[in-house]
């Protein structure tokens, strides 16, 4: 797919159909985001691919608003790391681009469930730890967003688009 295709493409799913997603599809999605950029080119988050049905059933009750990885056929958490690089929240935000175009790419929907809460560290530790105990993460990592991915059930209405005059500003920034 042309990538300008992709970029249009690229909406948020949560109806998702049964039929299983192919390892090498997978695959392929891992390959791509293992080429999206970190700073220093320090390996600064991690990836934990789940297809199994009773983990996502489970991940799904990380936030009330991921109930949609229970249609889910795959999921692709995104851990940051701290301790390698004080860029691993950007690092790891690019990489869920990455994930979520590369799904487009190869025919699937994605939906994004954050875990990290930058205004509330209450909220974020009580789901990071949620995540952690299901999949053995370690201690000393921060788990992002959960990506969801699957064949998509019912097609999204067309995407309300926000002209670029509102958020688009040439050499200083006007306000309006």
């Amino acid at each position: 797919m042309d990538f300008k295709d992709v970029v249009k493409n690229r909406r948020e799913i949560t109806k998702f159909t049964n039929k299983a997603i192919p390892t090498e599809t997978i695959e392929e999605i891992i390959q791509q985001v293992s080429l999206s950029p970190t700073g220093n080119n320090l390996p600064s988050r991690e990836f934990i691919i789940v297809k199994n049905r009773k983990t996502l059933d489970y991940l799904s009750e990380t936030t009330p608003f991921m109930k949609w990885l229970k249609e889910a056929q795959g999921a692709i958490v995104i851990t940051g790391c701290p301790n390698i690089s004080k860029y691993w929240l950007q690092d790891a935000s690019i990489a869920s681009s990455y994930i979520w175009l590369a799904a487009v790419n190869e025919g699937l929907g994605c939906a994004f469930g954050a875990v990290f809460n930058i205004t509330d560290e209450s909220e974020t530790l009580q789901r990071e730890d949620y995540v952690k105990n299901a999949l053995s993460i370690p201690s000393d990592r921060k788990i992002v967003a959960i990506l969801g991915l699957g064949y998509i059930s019912d097609q999204p209405a067309k995407k309300k688009v926000i002209p670029t005059e509102d958020i688009v500003h040439y050499e200083v920034f006007n306000q309006k």
